[in-house]
């Protein structure tokens, strides 16, 4: 009936053309005044409800208890159409319009398409890979449509015909290449040498060191335009069983390309990333290299790679600066003699986009170190001029308090867990999370576990260090409504925060020495401390705050580390997710304060 119903919405997207035409064919429309029941609690709904404007009210059938509202774009009752009848009312708030979808069509589109019927699915986890699926599929079609440009030609080393084979080799190693082109000549088109080509002349062809590349060289070379797709470059080394080809702009010869550089194009150039981490040798070298992290960042986020693959490539890629840093700044000698230790997300592994500085140092006992607080006091400059802030609550080893010998560390426990005040238990939850990057591993071991046996079994500590994680309400309101205060909607504190630390106090109780949240959830469920669906669902809630946030991030450069959603800016299936999710969080929240028994 309607032609201006967007059938490029989640989840009519994933019908076929004929499937979504036989919708908009079927599609009726209805309106509302407000105090109208539209479906009522016991009774058959026979049609599903799409909200084009206004607003409509789920409760129980007598009114006493309400579950949620639902707006533009809405639908409604997807369960009704599974089942003989509604289990709850659904009354309009204001005047209202709807699309009305018929039982019998959708009934045919759910059974006859998965995808379909896989969005309704009550599991997070299989919502959030159709949606992955989507924006991967998107994202591969950007990958073949993007040209041959200046940001990816590389520039080429070109010898005459003349140079021997010693001469050449000795060029390429001092450029770091691995092929060159060879002059074109008198009738003769350029030709290309590669390492391998050397190899051979040398000691499978015994061709003396002084013999003319122009005698071993390759020729002709295949080429491509700068301004052809960079497809057809990766079709064109695969058609000629080639890896390299050259790049020409009219008749002038203007780069190369090679095979691994355009598969890294689409794979995110990490590898390249860290080769130059690792080859720095002094700081300024090393925020070169920094400095690319973010765009590695939105290369993976764009190229719909995993948000937990994204964390674990991007918290190696950190570790090894910060490892690298260290190795700049503290003396050689005592390098072996202490053990630097990161926590918070970057601990967990979970930072993507560079956070506050949370690091700590531990040092052997019995090593005296003399001008110990201006190395540290150079080595968070360093990492502060490297992208990662200053921390607010100065949690740096530019801070006396988180720099200690070993023995103190572990008397610093003690006096933690003797004190057990509220402050002190936070700074214990900082300390669950560390994670040696830098020096002597073995320093932080004992420490740890010293950590996990003294909150092992201590009901009255458990109960003060788990309580922050129910201080934050929230973002719903009282009928299930996406929540929102001016800055827009805090994802941080009424979504993240509940997850990470309620997840980090079950694993200190249960001795889980792994500080990553998702694998923790993972053997809390393999230890039966939570449901499996519980675990699977508050893991796909967490990546998907996580997901959401950075998006908005990347979106908003200017909006740095920002922890609050714009919930305008979400689509429906994004918005659907993001309450779906927030239930979950606050269920967990419910059963944290039941299982450590917290009171308000």
């Amino acid at each position: 009936m309607s032609d201006s119903f967007d059938t490029s919405l989640p989840p009519f997207d994933r019908l076929s053309s004929e499937q979504q035409q036989r919708l908009v064919d079927s599609l009726d429309v209805a309106y509302y005044r407000h105090g109208d029941i539209l479906v009522e609690a016991g009774k058959p709904s026979e049609q599903l409800h799409i909200i084009i404007k206004g607003s409509v009210e789920e409760s129980a059938a007598d009114g006493s208890e309400i579950y949620a509202h639902y707006t533009s774009d809405d639908l409604f009752d997807v369960r009704s159409q599974l089942e003989p009848s509604c289990r709850h009312r659904y009354t309009a708030l204001e005047d209202t319009l709807c699309y009305l979808v018929p039982k019998p069509l959708f009934l045919d589109l759910y059974y006859g398409n998965s995808q379909f019927a896989a969005y309704f699915d009550t599991s997070l986890a299989r919502r959030q890979e159709l949606l992955e699926e989507a924006q991967r599929q998107q994202n591969l079609a950007e990958f073949i449509l993007t040209r041959v440009d200046s940001s990816n030609i590389q520039p080429c080393l070109i010898l005459p015909r003349s140079c021997d084979l010693h001469a050449a080799t000795v060029k390429l190693q001092q450029q770091g290449m691995d092929a060159a082109l060879v002059e074109a000549g008198d009738e003769q088109p350029y030709g290309i040498i590669t390492r391998t080509n050397l190899l051979h002349a040398v000691m499978l062809d015994n061709l003396p060191a002084s013999t003319a590349i122009g005698e071993v060289a390759t020729s002709p070379v295949i080429s491509v335009s700068k301004g052809d797709y960079l497809f057809n470059a990766m079709l064109a080394m695969t058609r000629h069983k080639v890896k390299r080809v050259s790049v020409t702009d009219g008749a002038e010869l203007v780069g190369m390309l090679d095979l691994t550089q355009v598969l890294s194009l689409f794979s995110t150039h990490s590898h390249v990333l860290t080769l130059r981490i690792a080859r720095a040798t002094t700081v300024e070298e090393l925020s070169l290299a920094a400095s690319s992290q973010s765009r590695l960042v939105a290369t993976l986020f764009n190229n719909g790679i995993h948000t937990r693959f994204v964390m674990e490539l991007i918290a190696a890629v950190n570790e090894q600066i910060i490892e690298k840093a260290f190795r700049l700044v503290v003396p050689q000698a005592l390098q072996n003699h202490c053990c630097l230790v990161v926590m918070g997300s970057e601990g967990r592994g979970e930072q993507i986009l560079k956070t506050d500085q949370d690091n700590a140092l531990i040092i052997e006992d019995g090593v005296e170190w003399p001008g110990l607080g201006d190395t540290m006091e150079t080595l968070t400059h360093t990492l502060h001029q490297l992208g990662y802030p200053l921390c607010p609550g100065k949690v740096m080893v530019n801070n006396p308090k988180w720099v200690k010998h070993q023995s103190e560390w572990l008397q610093t426990l003690k006096d933690f867990a003797r004190k057990g005040t509220e402050n002190e238990m936070m700074d214990l939850a900082i300390l669950a999370d560390s994670h040696a990057v830098a020096g002597n591993p073995e320093l932080l071991r004992p420490i740890k576990q010293q950590l996990h046996q003294q909150m092992a079994e201590q009901e009255l500590l458990m109960t003060t260090f788990t309580r922050p994680a129910l201080r934050f309400s929230v973002p719903l309101s009282l009928f299930g409504k996406l929540k929102s205060g001016k800055d827009g909607l805090d994802i941080k504190r009424g979504g993240i925060f509940p997850i990470i630390h309620g997840v980090r106090a079950l694993a200190l109780e249960h001795g889980i020495e792994d500080n990553n949240t998702f694998t923790r959830l993972e053997q809390l469920a393999q230890r039966k401390v939570l449901e499996s669906d519980t675990a699977s669902n508050l893991s796909e809630a967490l990546k998907l705050f996580i997901k959401l946030r950075l998006r908005q991030q990347l979106d908003i450069p200017a909006g740095g580390l920002q922890q609050h959603l714009n919930v305008e800016r979400l689509n429906r299936a994004d918005r659907d997710l993001l309450r779906h999710s927030l239930h979950v969080v606050k269920k967990f929240k419910e059963w944290l304060g039941y299982h450590y028994q917290i009171r308000d």
